[in-house]
């Protein structure tokens, strides 16, 4: 499956679909909760779990993670961005900074 593909999919089970400041500030305070469960989880390992991941937590985890995937596809898809465009993106903005040697480092225009 292509993320174009996922994101098609993915857009048949949105329930705000109009094209307005709500369904703008759903999708995007969507994709800060569900990443912040993730954080939640991941805090969870450390202070309840003495850094110990099994199968049943790494479902929760991946669980999590998937909810995050369907809110950044949500949020393109508001942008009409297709979301293989921004993985594609992304990756050249990152060997772009790797080859000059920026990866580490501050801003977003190193």
């Amino acid at each position: 499956m292509t993320f174009d593909e996922y994101q098609k999919q993915a857009m048949t089970t949105a329930i705000a679909t109009e094209h307005n400041l709500e369904t703008l500030y759903y999708r995007a305070l969507g994709l800060a909760n569900e990443a912040g469960e993730v954080a939640g989880k991941i805090k969870k390992i450390i202070r309840d779990r003495d850094g110990k991941i099994d199968d049943e937590y790494r479902h929760m985890i991946t669980s999590e993670m998937g909810d995050v995937l369907w809110y950044l596809q949500a949020l393109a898809e508001f942008f009409d961005i297709p979301l293989n465009d921004l993985a594609e993106e992304n990756l050249a903005k990152l060997a772009s900074r790797q080859k000059r040697g920026t990866i580490h480092g501050d801003g977003d225009k190193r």
